[in-house]
């Protein structure tokens, strides 16, 4: 086989093409694993393109799943080299960002699913627990996200007077807390719920409000103020 026929696109009945098929007849025509493969381009001996594609779907459980899933985890596909892994981490990256736009543009809770898929895009994919918190300002929309505090969360690991001090930086009205569970548990610990209340306390001394803290998987994001917890 010459190297045009390694898989790739070029290799399949012009009918059949997911590059030929988007442009005549739209996006919305194409499968999961067709618009993937256009990303892809090629496969490798033995793997087509289209075969690949699918590999990735099943590994990672779907288009969310992938989205939500880390460069190093990419590794474990065979044929799916640095170029590729790179272009799949840049549309994650891409989609990350035109949900970060949506929540600038518009009040946070104009959007609840957006704000939860932008919270696992952001962290779901974390094998370490991270704290992070959503800064809004007098509308609610987002002014920015941070990751502040890594490691097992509890009120000595996370700094009530930082989180206070980068609100302050960033003249925010509210806040969303957030962080992940690698566990794959959405279940708020009592470390959580007591976390919670203690930077609602600091925060108040600021006039800034705690309008919910999502715990975070790759899977959902549970709302903590939907428990009636906040």
């Amino acid at each position: 086989m010459n190297g045009s026929n390694n898989g790739g696109l070029k290799s399949l009945p012009a009918e059949a093409r997911p590059r030929e098929k988007l442009l005549t007849r739209g996006p919305s025509a194409l499968s999961d694993a067709e618009l993937l493969a256009i990303l892809l381009r090629t496969g490798i001996a033995g793997k087509g393109v289209l075969q690949m594609a699918q590999e990735l779907l099943d590994t990672f459980g779907g288009v969310s799943g992938l989205l939500h899933t880390s460069a190093d985890a990419l590794q474990t596909i065979k044929g799916l080299g640095p170029a590729k892994r790179a272009e799949v981490v840049a549309v994650l990256e891409l989609a990350r960002r035109a949900l970060s736009q949506v929540l600038q543009e518009r009040a946070l809770f104009d959007s609840p699913s957006a704000v939860r898929e932008y919270l696992q895009l952001q962290l779901g994919a974390k094998q370490h627990e991270v704290f992070a918190v959503l800064f809004l300002d007098s509308q609610n929309r987002l002014i920015a996200l941070e990751e502040l505090f890594r490691g097992t969360l509890s009120q000595t690991s996370v700094y009530p007077r930082e989180v206070v001090l980068r609100a302050l930086h960033h003249h925010a009205a509210a806040v969303v807390l957030a962080h992940n569970h690698p566990s794959g548990t959405t279940t708020p610990s009592r470390a959580d719920e007591a976390l919670t209340q203690s930077l609602k306390a600091a925060l108040a001394l600021v006039d800034v409000r705690v309008l919910d803290h999502f715990i975070v998987t790759r899977d959902r994001a549970a709302s903590m103020a939907e428990m009636g917890l906040i």
